[in-house]
């Protein structure tokens, strides 16, 4: 079958270009009622019953047979027996990927990560005191596709955090067609080697709303985690957001996104397959090219038609660039800086001569990467900053995962009997103020000298 992708044109110098720009963009990011219902059921009863209700939803949902949650946990011997098993080639990747993630998130820790303190001239001394999380959840995808990355990218820098404890799930689920369904579903050694490689403390082949459920209230058998990190389906996505406040979580993601500034300098054909690197996630994923060259845009557009159909997933690339992706002509590239700023993308590519010019236009992007060699694909694998990043308009306000999403920061305060004497009187003033007579005299007892107290309303 032959497919076409035909990405909607947009100009900037068009009347209707703000509202056509505004629906290529939206994305409802709401949740459908029926899985929010059933995640609700799911959720309630893996807190209710336990270990039971998993294995009861991972038979259900993913064709796994297990009488006990000891058949759906990996030991470390299987891990590094995943490890040895796999061709030498993705050994020695998985390793120099580790390695350059693990390199970047030390790098960040010691940037961000460190406590400090200091003293005033009265001898007070404040601060902040950085603690590592006791134990974390990450989800890893499985079934329809194999994610070692995201296995890396969740779990070295809760590694380099200091975490103790990080509890990894993935689902394994029993091929439909086959008549003898195996206990423990299809393992692929891949992601095993790469929980291995990462310092994975336990592994539990067991995914959808019941693992989330598992990890944020415990089981006689799972842990309960201080927080889960990692992306996932619908189901997944509900549970994160209902079990937030239990346990902390990294963020709702919606469908992937790339957006490529490009001044025309970049051969046609990279900018239409990075453009490809995402729309082939998902049928929702959106590709788009900001260009003030029509005559490129032209040729990009011959690219994306020529390639198309050499990709094995041609048809859900086509239905993705169909529907949401777009080939917007700008005025200018600082114009094409504004309209970026405004989308805010998951992934961002100034594929440009000078990218650096443009780079302090650039506020709100998930990654920014810099120059035509610098495909999307790199940082989603090996480049060292963590790929998973903000979403649907989120990094104004959000940041991609990190060491710090691992540690948790407490306020450090020591006063010393002459601070006491001057934070004192200012405290006092402040709580009669707000009516807090308690507050006031705490604070006053300390000084050399306690005035009568004062009654407010």
């Amino acid at each position: 079958m032959t497919f076409i992708a035909n990405p909607v044109r947009l100009s900037t110098a068009n009347a209707s270009f703000e509202a056509d720009f505004r629906a290529r963009l939206h994305w409802s990011a709401e949740a459908d009622a029926a899985i929010e219902t059933r995640v609700a059921d799911i959720l309630a009863d893996v807190q209710t019953r336990g270990d039971a209700a998993v294995l009861d939803y991972t038979q259900r949902f993913d064709g796994v047979n297990a009488a006990t949650m000891s058949e759906l946990e990996l030991t470390q011997a299987e891990l590094k027996g995943a490890f040895e098993s796999i061709p030498a080639a993705q050994r020695e990747a998985l390793q120099a990927a580790a390695q350059r993630v693990r390199t970047y998130h030390e790098a960040q820790k010691k940037a961000s990560g460190e406590s400090w303190s200091y003293r005033d001239e009265d001898g007070t001394l404040l601060g902040q005191k950085v603690t590592p999380l006791d134990r974390v959840g990450i989800y890893v995808p499985g079934g329809k596709a194999a994610y070692p990355s995201s296995v890396l990218m969740n779990a070295i820098p809760a590694h380099v955090a200091g975490v103790s404890e990080i509890i990894m799930v993935v689902p394994t689920p029993a091929r439909r067609d086959s008549v003898s369904i195996s206990a423990k579903g299809e393992k692929n050694p891949l992601v095993l080697a790469a929980a291995y490689v990462a310092g994975v403390t336990r592994v539990f082949t067991v995914g959808g709303a019941q693992a989330v459920a598992a990890l944020a209230y415990g089981t006689s058998t799972i842990p309960k985690v201080d927080k889960i990190t990692g992306p996932g389906n619908a189901y997944v996505a509900a549970a994160k957001r209902r079990v937030f406040g239990t346990v902390g979580i990294d963020m709702i993601a919606g469908p992937s996104e790339i957006l490529v500034l490009a001044d025309g300098s970049t051969p046609p054909d990279w900018v239409a397959m990075d453009l490809f690197s995402q729309a082939e996630h998902d049928e929702l994923a959106q590709s788009i090219l900001l260009c003030p060259d029509l005559a490129y845009i032209d040729q990009v557009q011959a690219a994306i038609n020529r390639l198309l159909n050499d990709m094995p997933r041609a048809e859900i690339i086509a239905k993705s660039l169909n529907g949401r992706g777009a080939l917007i002509h700008t005025r200018s590239m600082e114009e094409a800086c504004d309209i970026s700023n405004r989308i805010a993308p998951e992934h961002l590519e100034v594929s440009s001569r000078d990218p650096h010019r443009w780079e302090p236009l650039l506020k709100h992007a998930g990654a920014i990467f810099l120059g035509a060699y610098t495909s999307e694909s790199l940082g989603d694998y090996c480049a060292g900053p963590n790929h998973v990043l903000p979403t649907s308009g989120t990094a104004r306000f959000s940041s991609p995962l990190g060491v710090y999403d691992f540690q948790k920061r407490s306020s450090l305060i020591e006063v010393s009997e002459a601070g006491a004497q001057t934070l004192g009187l200012i405290a006092a003033e402040l709580a009669y103020g707000e009516g807090l007579q308690a507050h006031a005299r705490a604070a006053e007892f300390r000084l050399a000298s306690i005035p009568p107290m004062r009654i407010t309303k």
